[in-house]
């Protein structure tokens, strides 16, 4: 399968397309995370699209009626010259105990930033995405399937992680946790990718596409919602 901007899809494989995040206030959340990733913001459709001249770095921001109200499931690590420029633009310090800082965005969700010199901060500021799991091998391993890529690990480590991942800018990293999933996550990826490759693999399907929607929802083992568009 070849994609609209003429990338190929190997049969059975995924491509990743883009991320989307849910806010109740879309306007204050995208013009935070458009200063924070270094993206430009624009308002369209159910909230905003924040870009720059790369397709993947595309993170969608959605009008939600629902707060958030657990921890996040999924969340983003971004590169930062100061914690304060965070700080300025509307995060607050949640967590200094680690090598990071863990901090939450104007509607609390969390994130963690990686002070980098600035020869080493690049325009494009998001570094990963960290997603909770109750079994974080098996997910990193079902996710390493579909992309056609290996699962990394760190000896004596707990988490694992996705590099080269088709299309994403950055790691995708898979960290355990002992609590199930609760409600739907804030933060999801979009595919390009054949829906029935995802389901004959043990996804379920969500909501199928329909007059509104171009694109079918749904989610993994671990219920991680994504979504799938054709290529």
């Amino acid at each position: 399968m070849r994609t609209e901007a003429g990338e190929v899809v190997q049969p059975g494989r995924f491509r990743f397309k883009d991320l989307c995040l849910d806010a109740v206030d879309a306007d204050r959340v995208a013009a935070f995370w458009s200063g924070v990733i270094g993206l430009r913001a624009e308002a369209g459709g159910n909230g905003f699209r924040l870009s720059d001249d790369v397709p993947e770095h595309t993170l969608w921001v959605n009008a939600v009626p629902e707060p958030r109200t657990v921890k996040q499931r999924v969340h983003l690590d971004v590169h930062t010259a100061a914690v304060s420029d965070l700080v300025e633009l509307g995060a607050t310090v949640l967590d200094e105990r680690h090598p990071w800082t863990v901090l939450g965005d104007p509607e609390g969700g969390e994130f963690c930033a990686f002070v980098r010199p600035p020869d080493r901060l690049p325009a494009y500021r998001l570094y990963e995405v960290v997603v909770d799991a109750v079994d974080a091998e098996r997910i990193a391993t079902w996710w390493s399937q579909r992309f056609g890529v290996a699962v990394q690990r760190d000896p004596g480590e707990d988490f694992c992680w996705l590099e080269e991942v088709p299309g994403m800018p950055g790691a995708m990293v898979f960290q355990p946790v002992p609590e199930p999933k609760q409600v739907k996550n804030r933060v999801h990826w979009d595919l390009l990718g054949r829906t029935a490759d995802a389901l004959d693999a043990g996804a379920r399907l969500l909501r199928a596409r329909d007059h509104e929607i171009r694109w079918d929802v749904l989610a993994d083992p671990e219920g991680n919602e994504f979504c799938v568009f054709d290529g």
